[in-house]
């Protein structure tokens, strides 16, 4: 019975394909007879297809998968093999990179650059490359702050290994093809352990400052239409006036998305700092929402404004309708701030190391355009340096804020979109018990010797307590959770600001705008 299901599901999946537009109706018998061969079956499906059209690939690979699991071709039933199989199987659907390639640039003439971005963000979700099916499990709401709604998000879309991966992928030599998952390489590669499969993944090359960069969409969609904009080959990121070009030019050429780059040092960088790359997309941030404080004008920038953002981090917003004027008056500043030191607001831009110079100052910029056509740049300060008192970082989140986030505060974060770990879910839901009644579930939490998942929250959890007590209603307890992890997302941006939200750091920042030649 499962061998005819899997027959039927081949024949379920390449009439998705077709009437998706991943194949012609040429392509139906080639199709199908290489799904056959991976299968090892000698002929197709002879019965009548039954029921809807599908809306999603899900249901027949998943019966596809389970054939496989059955003779042989993924070794056990974890999320990481069948991952790797899937893509497999969706990889014999695809078109080719060129005919993809050649399809955009065709829509991109005759319908614009919205139109070939629409229809290339469809190939990437109905190929099964981006899993919507794991992205709608993301748990998702915003949170009103003193700085506008935060978007807060428990990422639940990227598949996490199991103990006995993690040890195996453990075992494997280091990459060496592909360098990393950002490599253009990755197009129709098979996958191992330690590296995702990629053969449904399709590229567009982009010409960038008259450099060769491509184009893809990121398979977890953080956002709306997350994009990830990569280096041809596998160079370092490095922001030099260079970058703030390339960004220029990426929203010249595509005005309905905006487009940032991570900064460049470690604690402040992105994830992947051996491959320059931005990330990009179509959708509005918290951060393009936020009230402007104070505006200024520079002397040598006609044309240019630059606005102080109210905002946790440390936030000057450039806006012209000329990107070259843009350009010098975004490197200008750059270039002072990377030199500027403040010791009075605990900056400073180098320390020393074996009698060498260590920079610490650096900057997240974010281009977009406005309704008017018009550009804007955020450049978002930020500074690296630790210390005793916090030695993963003074302008990272500190450790009172670990059990929430401790990682790096990369560009979407600076936007006011948490992206907050998985396991979240579970502890959360944890605390609402606790907090609506559960006293065994308390007592575990508040051992002093306890080990258990929720021990990393036992302060948090006993100042919930005593300001809440333990007989809330669940929904209730719920809601507080979600209030409270909002406002801790926004203590953890200040944490990341390089000038606090105070007086004495608003006058340090105004000093640090005068000092770049900007006046009200």
């Amino acid at each position: 019975m499962q061998r005819q299901e899997a027959q039927q599901a081949i024949e379920r999946l390449i009439h998705y394909g077709l009437e998706q537009g991943m194949i012609d109706w040429y392509d139906l018998d080639y199709s199908r007879n290489r799904l056959l061969e991976l299968f090892r079956f000698d002929e197709p499906f002879a019965g009548q297809l039954d029921g809807e059209p599908l809306s999603g690939p899900q249901e027949p690979l998943a019966k596809l998968i389970d054939y496989g699991l059955a003779i042989g071709l993924i070794p056990e039933n974890s999320d990481t093999y069948r991952d790797l199989l899937d893509a497999r199987i969706m990889g014999l659907l695809m078109p080719r990179p060129s005919e993809t390639i050649a399809k955009f640039r065709q829509t991109a003439e005759s319908q614009g650059i919205q139109a070939a971005t629409d229809e290339f963000y469809k190939l990437s979700v109905t190929s099964n490359y981006i899993r919507m099916d794991r992205v709608a499990q993301n748990i998702y709401w915003t949170q009103p702050t003193d700085f506008g709604d935060m978007e807060i998000t428990i990422n639940l879309s990227k598949p996490e290994k199991n103990p006995k991966e993690i040890a195996m992928a453990k075992l494997l030599p280091p990459p060496i093809y592909p360098k990393c998952q950002l490599c253009r390489e990755n197009v129709g590669y098979a996958g191992r352990l330690n590296h995702p499969a990629r053969q449904n993944l399709r590229v567009i090359p982009l010409e960038l400052n008259g450099e060769p960069w491509l184009f893809q969409y990121s398979p977890y969609v953080y956002y709306n239409e997350h994009c990830i904009v990569f280096h041809h080959d596998h160079v370092p990121m490095k922001l030099t006036k260079e970058t703030f070009k390339r960004l220029l030019d990426f929203t010249g050429r595509f005005p309905h998305y905006f487009i940032g780059s991570n900064a460049d040092l470690p604690i402040v960088g992105g994830s992947i700092l051996t491959h320059d790359h931005f990330q990009g997309g179509r959708h509005t941030f918290p951060l393009e929402k936020a009230p402007i404080e104070a505006s200024f004008r520079h002397p040598d920038f006609a044309g240019v404004t630059a606005s102080l953002v109210h905002w946790p981090m440390s936030v000057l917003r450039l806006s012209a309708q000329d990107p070259q004027v843009l350009l010098e008056a975004a490197d200008d500043l750059y270039e002072k701030w990377k030199a500027y030191s403040d010791p009075a607001a605990d900056i400073l831009a180098f320390s020393e190391s074996d009698g060498s110079p260590v920079p610490h100052n650096t900057v997240t910029p974010i281009v977009r355009r406005g309704a008017d056509g018009g550009y804007e740049m955020d450049i978002v300060l930020r500074n690296n340096r630790t210390n005793g008192e916090h030695p993963e970082g003074i302008f990272h989140p500190h450790r009172e804020m670990h059990h929430i986030k401790k990682e790096n505060i990369g560009l979407i974060e600076v936007m006011g979109l948490a992206i907050l770990p998985g396991r979240l879910k579970q502890e959360l839901a944890d605390i609402a018990d606790l907090l609506s009644g559960n006293d065994e579930l308390r007592e575990q939490a508040l051992s002093a010797d306890s080990a258990g998942p929720l021990a990393v929250h036992a302060l948090w959890i006993g100042e919930l307590i005593e300001r809440h007590g333990t007989k809330l209603a669940r929904e209730q307890a719920e809601a507080l959770l979600r209030e409270e992890v909002g406002r801790k997302f926004a203590e953890i941006l200040g944490h990341a600001g390089v000038f606090k939200v105070s007086d004495n750091g608003r006058e340090a920042f105004r000093r640090f705008i005068r000092s770049a030649g900007y006046r009200e």
